[in-house]
């Protein structure tokens, strides 16, 4: 009896189950310490704070998630930046945490990612959106927002949709503004559009700087322009915008989600701050309507009863606020099947970092998590549905569809005027209705609602101007002696004339930006001039370009690249065009008289063969004379009717 129970013992210290299968899995600890990193006063992460707080107490509230386990979060106001910022960072790194959500800017996570790959310890950032934060380089960083790379896709998208080739970028020179105008580089190029003019400005600008930049903007050609910079500068360009009269019509002013965050946030912006981005394109990352999103933003007001964002204005609920909402539930499942794999929580010294035992930094403090990397691939793999829809990560670590509204900033409010999805590109409904169709990317499917552009106008800008400090075309124009019908100079003038520049102008006016050049004579105007000479030149680089008739030949081709012919020469017979006015007796006018007195002749004398050679034997030409010559007359013409018809039947 005593050996039965003690294999009982055995079989349940083992884990052993009646069937054979091995189910040793440690008991879930009560608390797991969790950290998240954020500065508690910006705009994004006073809203995220509370977020992140009410998506612990939710899970800590439902036992079902953890089976029991309960999340323990420590919040690091991270306010600073730069070295300073990376320092506290490194220092929050040093607690015992199994992931952290966070960092909130990019600049920082770039530098502390080298770190959790070290320490294996997971950051999820529902604000870092740097497109090169996803690259395998980083492998313990998870994106739990909208990588900024389909936002550069949505700008370019939008860009060709409107028929702009041209735009200016106005952005942070740091690691996220950098990166994030690459990448809308890299996507206007795919639609043969381009970066005309990069103005970047320092993380700490001040007015008097954004003004001198925005001066340098102004003498630019391109109207179109891209702000991609940080809530706290960002109203400044356009306030300084407003100033120099760039917010007026003619310019195109698109932003990145700062703006409709700082909207969402802080709504309603004082009336001098709504005045000056009146007219302005901004996205928004979309998050589809649902019962869990209905719910949560019913409570924010409860959620953030106290708190004020701008002024005496309460606290507004920004989609980055849904997305660190989300971030904690994804945390909370992925932990959850950590422990149904058997994982257990626990650090270990880094041999490494051991060795610099005794410094002031104490970088031997920082502990290695064990169960990082299944952490990690949990994370990846969770599929849940959440306040910001469809939780799910591709295999390339991005979080499948996608998708931003584009919104118009209007009087005191907004209006979306359309969406962008990864999926069907620029629509009017909804991304979510498209996904059960085939994609359809034709340019008769992308369609967005009109635009309320700066300066009040429902007219698309142009979109470029005749740039101030460009340079000019340099165009040589022959100055011929002959042929002046095709291309001369106005005596007395620069200007030039003739078929030639009507030609050039023509097409210049087709054109969809500007090309500002100069006309510059050719030659001495007394003799014409070499057109072999005048290609050499070109080449040469004394000129960029030629107008006039100047002949296609075989090594002038060798040299220069020609338009289409728009003059063709070849074998022609001239004449003379007289004006003739008909009449019944228009068949008289193809002979002279002497033509005529030659056919009367030959009519006289065929008669009087005729009547030679019948007046013997025929009695019809015998009796007077008068009627001798009647019927002389009457039998050649019948003769004459005769061998006509005889002609036409044999024809």
């Amino acid at each position: 009896m005593k050996t039965i129970w003690i294999l009982v013992l055995v079989v349940f210290y083992n884990g052993i189950s009646l069937n054979g299968v091995a189910t040793n899995v440690p008991a879930r600890p009560p608390f797991v310490s969790i950290g998240a990193l954020l500065p508690f006063n910006s705009t994004i992460g006073k809203v995220a704070k509370v977020a992140i707080q009410a998506a612990v107490d939710d899970v800590n509230a439902d036992p079902t998630i953890l089976g029991g386990t309960k999340l323990r979060i420590k919040m690091q106001n991270a306010d600073k930046s730069g070295f300073l910022g990376i320092i506290d960072a490194l220092k929050f790194m040093e607690t015992d945490t199994v992931a952290i959500v966070g960092p909130q800017s990019s600049v920082t996570a770039h530098a502390i990612s080298f770190v959790a790959n070290e320490l294996q310890i997971p950051l999820l950032s529902y604000s870092s959106t740097d497109p090169t934060l996803s690259s395998p380089q980083f492998p313990f960083f998870v994106m739990t927002a909208r990588n900024d790379l389909y936002q550069m896709a949505a700008i370019a998208e939008i860009v060709d949709y409107y028929g702009w080739k041209e735009v200016i970028a106005i952005y942070g020179d740091d690691d996220y503004g950098r990166n994030g105008i690459a990448a809308l580089g890299d996507k206007l190029a795919e639609r043969r559009c381009k970066i005309s003019f990069k103005a970047p400005l320092t993380p700490a600008a001040t007015r008097e700087e954004i003004t001198d930049l925005l001066v340098k903007v102004a003498l630019t050609e391109s109207r179109i322009l891209v702000v991609h910079t940080f809530n706290s500068w960002g109203p400044v360009v356009f306030s300084v915008a407003q100033y120099l009269g760039m917010m007026g019509p003619g310019y195109v002013w698109i932003t990145t989600n700062w703006l409709s965050t700082l909207l969402e946030t802080d709504s309603p912006l004082p009336a001098g701050t709504l005045d000056d981005i009146q007219g302005v394109l901004t996205l928004r990352m979309y998050t589809p309507d649902s019962e869990l999103k209905r719910k949560f933003v019913s409570r924010w007001s409860t959620l953030t009863s106290g708190t004020t964002a701008y002024g005496s204005n309460p606290m507004g609920l920004s989609t980055y606020g849904l997305y660190a909402y989300d971030t904690v539930w994804l945390l909370a499942h992925a932990i959850n099947a950590f422990f149904d794999q058997g994982g257990n929580i626990s650090f270990s010294n880094d041999s490494r970092l051991a060795a610099l035992r005794g410094g002031s930094l104490h970088l031997d403090a920082l502990n290695i998590f064990n169960g990082g990397n299944l952490l990690r691939q949990n994370i990846l793999q969770v599929n849940m549905t959440g306040v910001t829809g469809k939780v799910k990560f591709n295999p390339d670590g991005n979080l499948i569809h996608p998708a931003y509204d584009i919104i118009n900033v209007i009087g005191n409010g907004i209006r979306r005027i359309g969406y962008w999805s990864n999926y069907s590109g620029l629509s009017v409904v909804p991304p979510e209705t498209l996904y059960s169709r085939p994609p359809n990317r034709s340019s008769s499917s992308q369609k967005l609602h009109g635009v309320i552009w700066p300066g009040q106008t429902a007219q698309k800008p142009r979109g470029w101007v005749y740039p101030e400090n460009g340079r000019h075309l340099r165009i040589a124009v022959p100055s011929r002696v002959s042929y002046c019908e095709f291309v001369s100079q106005v005596p007395g003038t620069d200007k030039f004339a003739g078929y030639c520049i009507d030609v050039f102008t023509a097409a210049i006016n087709l054109l969809p930006y500007a090309v500002p050049y100069k006309l510059i004579p050719y030659g001495d105007g007394v003799n014409n001039p070499s057109c072999t000479e005048l290609v050499r030149l070109i080449t040469a680089g004394v000129y960029d370009a030629a107008i006039g008739d100047i002949a296609i030949i075989t090594n002038r081709t060798k040299m220069v690249d020609f338009t289409q012919p728009y003059i063709e020469s070849g074998l022609v017979v001239v004449a003379p065009v007289k004006k003739r006015n008909s009449s019944a007796w228009a068949f008289l006018q193809p002979f002279t008289g002497q033509m005529w007195s030659v056919t009367a002749l030959f009519f006289i004398i065929v008669g009087a063969v005729v009547w030679i050679l019948e007046h013997r034997l025929n009695d019809d030409f015998r009796g007077p004379p008068r009627r001798q010559l009647i019927t002389i007359l009457w039998q050649v013409t019948c003769n004459i009717i005769c061998s006509l018809i005889d002609c036409s039947e044999m024809v």
